[in-house]
């Protein structure tokens, strides 16, 4: 498998988004981008090739190829897939992406954010950027064969986590996300503590307090109000979870955030 790194960190330029259709009077295609990346989701077979890499081409596939790179396309008829033409800055931690992914369950909502970068194209960049940059981050978070790597998790539990955050401020136990995520309790209880180093409890606990620190710090909401928001509505059981995950008392972080940013 070949990779790439692009670097996410910053919006992309949205150069051109658009459309495209291939393999009606060629069966064969030679393309480079001197100075843009290129992304592509599919809705055809075929082969894309770089050097000695060739890669099948499948519906529900999507390329990311970096600058000045020569890639063949070899159609088997009529092709069709969204295309964008992108320039990404250079700062920020580079993600190594394959080239060539089966999205799978994510290409419709890749194909969603796609299509509406090329509707909104025309009339607002910006609006572009916003829905590329989201799918480039789906992109480079896509479950892969080879193992998890930095920032990266099984699918299982990032799709256990996704439901923690969706469901942080209601009741949440462990049975209820493993059926959620369609596996055993014991089977999830394994699988995250592998890949997390933490029980799910533990995961739910911080990831509770973490919102928490933010609203009591950024928010004017009341203790109350906050404790509720995360899920803890016993305003005994909340402030305990704050002294142990966060080393003071609710109205302790708060007032020492204020301080720390100088406001009375």
């Amino acid at each position: 498998m070949e990779f790439t790194t692009p670097r996410l960190d910053e919006p992309p330029a949205v150069v051109d988004a658009g459309i495209g259709v291939h393999g009606v009077s060629t069966a064969h295609d030679v393309f480079r981008l001197p100075d843009l990346w290129q992304l592509h989701l599919y809705h055809y077979e075929g082969v894309l090739s770089l050097g000695r890499s060739v890669h099948p081409i499948r519906p529900g596939h999507v390329s990311l190829v970096p600058p000045d790179t020569e890639v063949h396309f070899h159609y088997r008829g009529r092709s069709e897939h969204v295309y964008v033409h992108l320039r990404l800055h250079g700062g920020g931690t580079a993600r190594r992406v394959p080239v060539m992914q089966d999205a799978a369950a994510e290409s419709t909502r890749l194909a969603d954010l796609l299509r509406n970068a090329v509707t909104a194209m025309p009339t607002s960049s910006a609006r572009a950027t916003a829905e590329v940059w989201a799918a480039l981050w789906r992109i480079a978070e896509l479950p892969r064969n080879e193992g998890a790597g930095p920032g990266r998790h099984h699918p299982l539990v990032a799709a256990a986590q996704a439901h923690v955050e969706e469901h942080l401020a209601g009741p949440l136990s462990v049975p209820d996300i493993a059926r959620a995520v369609g596996i055993s309790h014991t089977h999830l209880t394994r699988v995250f503590r592998a890949e997390t180093g933490r029980t799910v409890v533990s995961y739910i606990r911080h990831r509770r307090l973490q919102r928490a620190r933010h609203l009591l710090l950024s928010s004017t909401l009341s203790v109350t109000a906050i404790a509720a928001a995360v899920g803890i509505a016993d305003l005994q059981a909340f402030n305990k979870a704050c002294r142990r995950e966060l080393g003071a008392s609710p109205r302790d972080v708060r007032a020492r955030g204020r301080e720390g940013t100088g406001r009375a």
